[in-house]
């Protein structure tokens, strides 16, 4: 599928200028959806113009009108006569500077949330060196202490479609937006567990019957949040 003129800016654009939905942008754009909710929601890019298709001449105005009348409608690019670039398929990523200093907290965020992805996969997503992953692994980089664990494809260091795409080669099949649920998921439960615990704990202490004696947490509380915390465990 082709797609416009310097995609993301189109994306940016449309977001503001329309009533579009996420889906229509992206699929327009051949961006992950997430990433026109991030656009949407200030996330991602943050300091990119908008590029109007309308003015370049790549979309008409009724087109637009066309798809915001019908939800499963989808954009039709204008067919040009002026040649596209062609899409560089290899070689490494190139990383605007301002965001290079992003890169090592996009590492973290990879080895924490899918350990399992290779080294190699790494570099392939982000472009980096598997010297600094390793170091970020081992957690003796320079600067480890200021290192934050957070998302790519919000960073715009890849595309969402990309890391699916490299996380299903080592998790049977599941991609990182489901394996990211599941493990949210798992958190909460792991929170939940932690909450009733320690409202087990100020119960009991609430229910003592002077500081001096001392006071178990009831039997059923104890247990149930320990098994809240074994499943979120498993």
């Amino acid at each position: 599928m082709n797609t416009p003129l310097m995609p993301k800016a189109t994306a940016v654009w449309l977001v503001d200028n329309t009533a579009l939905s996420f889906e229509q942008i992206a699929e327009f754009c051949d961006l992950h959806v997430l990433e026109v909710k991030g656009i949407a929601d200030g996330d991602v890019a943050s300091g990119i113009v908008g590029l109007s298709p309308l003015q370049n001449n790549q979309l008409d105005r009724n087109e637009i009108e066309r798809c915001k009348k019908d939800a499963e409608a989808r954009l039709q690019l204008k067919a040009s006569t002026v040649p596209l670039p062609a899409k560089r398929s290899k070689g490494p990523r190139y990383t605007p500077i301002a965001r290079r200093q992003e890169k090592p907290d996009a590492i973290a965020f990879l080895v924490k949330t899918f350990p399992d992805l290779k080294d190699s996969q790494i570099i392939k997503l982000i472009g980096t060196t598997k010297n600094t992953i390793g170091t970020i692994r081992n957690r003796n980089h320079w600067n480890m202490a200021n290192i934050t664990p957070r998302d790519p494809v919000l960073l715009g260091l890849c595309k969402q479609q990309d890391l699916d795409r490299e996380v299903a080669k080592v998790s049977d099949g599941k991609t990182a937006t489901e394996l990211k649920a599941e493990a949210e998921a798992a958190n909460q439960v792991a929170q939940s567990a932690d909450s009733l615990a320690a409202d087990a704990l100020a119960f009991a202490n609430k229910s003592k019957p002077d500081d001096s004696a001392p006071y178990a947490i009831p039997e059923a509380l104890f247990k149930l949040a320990q098994t809240n915390r074994d499943g979120s465990d498993n």
